[in-house]
């Protein structure tokens, strides 16, 4: 059974695992990123989490296969270099990085986005195991995404393609970061909910509370606050219409949805689920299930060793 080193780099911290094809984590741990110091100091820490594993492994007697990372940014896939920005990591554009780690580790390399690793892991080991088609979506600071379909990862030409954050959303809308307008992130990320929520506190005349986050807003929905519940019915609603819109393009066997907020209940999938039927078209929907992730934390890591046990 071949085995191999997992490895998802985020802004705060690099996470990493030794991965068995089955998905079993043999080892796991995680380094400060450094994302806010530099590229090389981020490829420092990615080369100790791999060095970490290594001796893991020696002690073990377990041979290492291959590596898999997860990045932020869009991936050159083919060359495995990232070639977009991400916001988090500070100078992480056009950085060669399997060229650079393969001068120091002898083994394969593949790379592909953050969020399309989570997707994956999701198909192989989680919510979707077993799925051929499937859409994933990660709710956060952004929106993330992912495209399984006939049972691989699709990004499109030289994998640009796959940034679900960034679907059309309003016609004319907000600003988005991306430089575009009206993008679904604009609209429907954690980041949004809270900003929306604030905005209508204030319309309310009605303080701010000095934190705002996902997990007050729910439970001011549940305490039913009329500005939490037009936010969070308003922020579903956002999600569904989306989702409607892709299950129109693919009608996938599943929509799974990651993110912190999807721990705020079951109520949060159904909202979402309700609206989504409103808007799609039942020829195309009538197969599509919208459910949770459930791999958590170690999605990323176990996502980015599929990579290699995919390739």
């Amino acid at each position: 059974m071949r085995n191999v080193i997992g490895i998802d780099l985020g802004g705060t911290s690099i996470k990493y695992a030794l991965v068995t094809e089955l998905g079993k984590v043999l080892y796991g741990s995680e380094v400060p990123s450094k994302a806010n110091e530099s590229a090389d100091k981020i490829i420092e820490q990615i080369k100790l989490a791999i060095q970490d594993v290594l001796h893991f492994s020696e002690q073990k007697d377990i041979k290492v296969y291959g590596i898999g990372i997860g990045s932020p940014g869009i991936i050159d896939t083919v060359t495995g270099t990232v070639i977009d920005k991400a916001e988090n990591l500070k100078g992480w554009e056009n950085i060669p990085l399997s060229q650079i780690l393969k001068k120091e580790f002898n083994c394969p390399i593949y790379m592909d986005n953050d969020a399309n690793v989570m997707g994956l892991a999701e198909a192989e080991y989680g919510a979707a195991k077993n799925c051929t088609d499937v859409v994933f979506l990660t709710i956060g600071t952004g929106i993330g995404g992912a495209l399984i379909i006939n049972g691989s990862l699709y990004g499109g030409y030289r994998n640009r393609g796959g940034e679900l954050g960034h679907f059309p959303l309003i016609a004319n809308g907000e600003a988005c970061n991306c430089g575009s307008v009206g993008c679904f992130e604009q609209y429907a990320s954690t980041t949004a909910l809270i900003r929306r929520y604030k905005r209508r506190l204030t319309k309310a005349n009605k303080p701010i509370p000095e934190h705002v986050d996902g997990k007050m807003i729910v439970e001011k929905f549940k305490e039913n606050e009329s500005e939490a519940v037009e936010s969070l019915t308003e922020h579903c609603d956002f999600i569904g219409h989306a989702i409607a819109g892709f299950i129109s393009i693919f009608s996938p066997q599943k929509v799974i949805i990651g993110g912190g907020i999807i721990d705020s209940g079951e109520f949060y999938i159904e909202m979402i689920n309700a609206a989504a039927r409103k808007y799609s078209m039942s020829g195309s929907s009538f197969g599509t299930k919208i459910e949770k992730a459930t791999l958590g934390n170690q999605a990323g890591c176990l996502g980015a060793a599929s990579l290699v046990f995919t390739a």
